[in-house]
């Protein structure tokens, strides 16, 4: 099996020493725990390590009382609690913790944020970072595979996406097999603990119309019409999806110009894999009708990864005119516009007259297979 380093690893342990809570969230087994075990192999001082699923962890840690909190820190100083989103008043007992051990650095894991980052944001405004870890990123597959291993594995990652145990699986059985039991078993796990959802399947039925509308704008309205629920419970749903990390919301740009779609969104998978699992379909791309679809999830996925882990501070929109001119992403920072166009075989796309007028020293490119490396890992 290939150990692939992470790389929030150098990232985290940089940080141990430095009386601050770090807080890492991330889907359901996207290695969070395989991180910790690095991290802690790594360390020569003594870590404390507590799971928030266990009652036992529940009892120590809500007692609030501070000589109980010395007995199990002993001389540690590392506390690690994984599933911290699991322990009432996470936020308040952390900060009593980190005020009175002074040499401690505290990281707490999440597979989601409905309580961990609320709770832990307002006691701990100053003392916190934040970290995510998503499934493999191609940054981190450099290492282990050369440049002629990734055009010929690129086909597999859109199809079966990036989730690091998937990687090491070797027949397309077993990566449709371990796709399916994490959607089954793990995807909806927290939405159902944290808002008491009796069943998943209106939540499947979500994602599958999310799924097949990737890379197009959604109408709330329309799919509750569909599903037979109201616009504010499908609200609520894809809320509490990307909550847990499986879909991520894209919004429209506008500076206020009256011709620019902006109450609209549109949403996209954190790893191609769990679409393609939702709709049961690992058909080669050269039978597909969604090739684009894949293309553009697969792009936003490996992007974001990549300014998360360089710490390159954007914020993503797309761009769509009410006469239909638009463009798949665009990137603002410092004020600064950088435009991208997604094609899977066309590299002679032009940027829409309206947004050169419009926004005219910003940048357009068109990322195609030629130079999508650059664009995903430099």
């Amino acid at each position: 099996m290939n150990i692939l380093p992470r790389s929030l690893f150098q990232t985290l342990l940089k940080q141990v020493g430095k009386n601050k809570v770090i807080v890492l969230t991330g889907p359901r087994r996207v290695g969070k725990t395989f991180l910790l075990d690095q991290l802690e192999a790594t360390l020569k001082t003594p870590v404390v390590r507590m799971n928030g699923d266990l009652p036992e962890t529940h009892q120590i840690l809500s007692s609030k009382n501070i000589q109980s909190y010395k007995r199990l820190l002993g001389t540690s100083r590392l506390l690690i609690i994984d599933e911290a989103q699991m322990i009432d008043g996470i936020g308040q007992i952390l900060k009593i913790i980190i005020d009175h051990f002074k040499d401690l650095t505290i990281l707490a894991t999440g597979s989601s944020s409905f309580d961990l980052t609320n709770q832990i944001g307002e006691p701990l405004t100053g003392r916190q970072l934040h970290y995510h870890l998503y499934p493999v990123w191609q940054g981190e597959l450099n290492l282990s595979e050369t440049h002629l291993d990734t055009v010929r594995n690129l086909e597999e990652r859109l199809l079966f996406g990036s989730y690091p145990e998937l990687i090491n699986l070797e027949t397309e059985a077993e990566k449709r097999k371990y796709l399916h039991e994490l959607v089954a078993s793990y995807l909806f796990k927290d939405i159902l603990i944290y808002d008491q959802i009796r069943n998943s399947n209106k939540l499947s039925e979500l994602l599958q119309l999310i799924a097949f509308q990737v890379g197009k704008e959604v109408s709330l309205l329309e799919i509750g019409r569909q599903l037979s629920i109201s616009k504010d419970t499908v609200a609520k749903y894809l809320d509490l999806l990307s909550k847990v990390f499986v879909i991520y919301r894209v919004g429209g740009y506008s500076s206020n110009l009256r011709k620019e779609v902006v109450k609209t969104s549109k949403w996209y998978f954190v790893d191609n894999g769990i679409r393609n699992a939702l709709i049961n379909n690992f058909s080669p791309l050269a039978g597909r009708n969604d090739l684009g679809a894949l293309w553009e999830n697969y792009l936003m996925a490996e992007r974001i990864k990549r300014n998360a882990y360089s710490e390159n501070n954007v914020i993503p929109y797309f761009w769509r005119t009410y006469d239909q001119q638009e463009i798949d992403l665009i990137e603002v920072k410092d004020g600064k516009l950088s435009a991208f166009e997604f094609k899977w075989r066309d590299s002679k796309a032009k940027p829409p007259v309206f947004f050169t007028k419009s926004y005219p020293s910003a940048s357009f490119q068109v990322v195609n297979r030629e130079n999508y490396f650059d664009f995903i890992d430099s």
